[in-house]
């Protein structure tokens, strides 16, 4: 029974995103974040064709949600998470002769950085509430380590897969095994480095996305003081001399990077266009600057004739450190 990991593309029954709900991990960020996070939900849910599962925790948050949600199909569900990042902590669904199948793995907190109580547990909530077959891995995989053509081709980077802050006895070899007993995989496409102070050690979600067969974005850099502009050139220049699991070489597509943005302490942050969510009937793009922004919506517009492409802002999410791909995940129609 050889699994696939359906792309992103394919149609989705439902699409799983998580609702900041801890005050004391938000602090004063808390109530724009909830509010971007509902913008999205209901983009999703509207233009989107999305059937959209909000998992929340705790009363405070089910109100805040159903507050800014109540025009909406929405469905707000009660689960126990540590924070919103489901496309890490929730199951990978894949497809198999019998149905799907919820491939959930051991988290631990991006390499140990940020463990909190509930995390651990997202993956068979999910799985439970889909009514989809749970099968557990042990070893320990994000989901947005990893971005999938839906025929087994997997784009990653060595600096999160291979690090020894997840599995002390991973290469190459060890994870490509792992991977294609776990996900199907046939061939994996192996990048470098990620963003600049990205504390996933350089998710793959943030820097290359497969958005059609044989095709991935990655970003350019904009403005000549972009931090990351020698990781998109070396990325760029990998991806061209590769090709997929089929034998056929990459055609590789440049997107406007945000370009140099800076929280409010005047750090670096690792934002980025790359972390735009395939929805049913549209393609959610998160925004951090206008011009920037602008760019990255017309270019990825022509990607996905078929879809409608809005930007969203998503700053406050940020400052958690990912967007609207980190926050969601969805359950393949199959």
């Amino acid at each position: 029974m050889t699994p696939t990991v359906p792309a992103e593309w394919a149609p989705h029954r439902a699409m799983w995103v998580g609702f900041p709900s801890h005050p004391d991990v938000w602090r004063e960020d808390l109530v724009q974040a909830q509010a971007e996070v509902a913008d999205l939900a209901r983009a999703l849910a509207g233009v989107g064709g999305e059937r959209v599962r909000l998992m929340v925790v705790g009363d405070e948050a089910e109100a805040a949600a159903r507050a800014l949600l109540d025009d909406t199909t929405v469905e707000v569900v009660r689960g126990q998470f540590g924070d919103i990042w489901l496309r890490d902590t929730g199951p990978i669904f894949t497809e198999t002769a019998h149905g799907a199948v919820a491939a959930g793995f051991l988290f631990n907190g991006w390499g140990g950085k940020y463990e909190m109580e509930g995390d651990d547990i997202v993956a068979e909530q999910i799985a439970a509430a889909s009514g989809a077959p749970l099968t557990r891995n042990a070893f320990v995989l994000e989901g947005g380590s990893l971005d999938h053509d839906g025929s087994g081709t997997i784009l990653t980077t060595r600096q999160c897969l291979l690090n020894v802050n997840r599995n002390t006895d991973w290469d190459e070899a060890t994870a490509s095994t792992a991977l294609a007993d776990a996900l199907g995989a046939k061939k994996l496409l192996w990048l470098g480095d990620g963003l600049l102070n990205d504390h996933t050690d350089g998710h793959v979600d943030n820097l290359a996305r497969f958005v059609a067969p044989g095709v991935v974005a990655c970003p350019m850099a904009f403005g000549s003081d972009d931090p990351n502009a020698e990781v998109y050139a070396e990325t760029a220049r990998t991806l061209a001399a590769m090709t997929d699991s089929r034998g056929s070489p990459l055609q590789v597509v440049r997107i406007p990077s945000p370009g140099r943005i800076l929280n409010a302490d005047g750090d670096i942050v690792p934002a980025s266009h790359m972390n735009f969510l395939i929805a049913n009937e549209a393609v959610i793009v998160p925004i951090y600057a206008e011009q920037s922004g602008a760019f990255a919506v017309e270019v990825i517009g022509g990607l996905f004739p078929e879809r409608e492409v809005i930007g969203l802002p998503s700053t406050a999410i940020l400052t958690g450190g990912g967007s609207f791909h980190c926050i969601s995940q969805q359950e393949p129609e199959v």
